[in-house]
């Protein structure tokens, strides 16, 4: 049996005179929590659609648990749940109606249903909300139901695009207390986040990837190590001058983070010595700064450096 829960090689989708997905090659292994990170417009959403068999490819291939997904489609797309960023459930149903109906779409009845609707609803902790409507719960309640789903008819790979999107901090906890508990049992999961902390804390290995091109893959703390910089996080209270971008960036690698450059990140390996640095630089000019912050090497920073841009834009 290969070690590879999905495998995707030289994967190609165009949308007219867009390059979406352009050459996307990586496996994921079995067992593994993977994190696919972008930008918005990196390629993230065609990407899953093409795993998910939503959508054509140009040319590629891509094997899940052995099975190819254009050469068997239906037999390929059962080893396969998905829980999409949009919660998909109907507010007026109990959320074990919900699971019950969506249980009979994948093929489950009798004893079997009722087993796995138990099973996933212990899982995603909601058993005592069981019974109750779904337009009744909370965002957070929701969404590990829209995971529970997901989970009914025993995936190999859980799909999971951005599930605590909107959430409060408390339920955020548990819907990620709940995919770590399911990654240790055995599940594959592909997760994607616009929650660069989700990723170093879940993921075994990150995918990033811009304008549909992988442009790294490996561990977090190997990302950390390849290409972590310190990073200082500075906003002007207006547009800054030419004259004082270039002495900036005499003491580091300049990033803007906004359209009207008010925000920069700098660049550097020495985080201290740099902050005073530009300190210094604004007394001599007269500039005041709204806010300065400090971090040391990161994904984050590991992300800032290779795409130019942050994870959220």
């Amino acid at each position: 049996m290969s070690s590879s829960m999905l495998l995707v090689k030289d994967l190609w989708k165009s949308f007219g005179t867009i390059d979406a997905v352009q050459g996307l090659t990586f496996d994921i292994h079995r067992g593994e929590c993977f994190g696919l990170l972008g930008p918005n417009g990196a390629g993230k959403t065609t990407t899953i659609g093409l795993l998910c068999g939503f959508i054509p490819p140009q040319r590629g291939q891509i094997v899940i648990d052995g099975m190819d997904l254009f050469s068997n489609p239906m037999e390929a797309k059962t080893k396969i749940g998905l829980v999409p960023q949009n919660v998909a459930l109907y507010p007026t149903l109990t959320a074990r109606d919900n699971l019950a109906f969506f249980g009979r779409i994948y093929g489950l009845s009798g004893k079997r249903l009722e087993e796995r609707i138990t099973d996933v609803l212990k899982l995603v902790s909601l058993t005592d909300r069981s019974r109750q409507p779904v337009g009744t719960l909370s965002n957070g309640m929701k969404r590990r139901l829209n995971i529970a789903t997901g989970l009914l008819h025993e995936p190999k790979l859980l799909v999971l695009d951005e599930p605590t999107v909107g959430v409060d901090p408390q339920s955020r906890r548990a819907i990620l207390n709940s995919i770590r508990s399911l990654n240790q049992s055995g599940v594959t999961i592909l997760y994607t986040t616009h929650y660069i902390e989700e990723a170093q804390r879940l993921c075994d290995r990150v995918a990033i990837i811009d304008q549909g091109k992988m442009i790294a893959l490996d561990t977090p703390a190997q990302l950390i190590r390849d290409f972590g910089k310190g990073m200082i996080q500075l906003e002007f209270n207006g547009v800054i001058e030419d004259y004082l971008i270039e002495q900036i960036k005499g003491i580091g690698k300049v990033t803007f983070l906004d359209e009207q450059k008010s925000i920069l990140h700098l660049e550097t390996d020495q985080t201290e010595q740099s902050s005073k640095e530009v300190l210094d630089l604004m007394k001599t000019n007269e500039v005041k700064l709204k806010t300065l912050f400090l971090s040391e090497p990161n994904l984050e920073t590991v992300f800032i450096h290779l795409t130019g841009r942050m994870l959220r834009d």
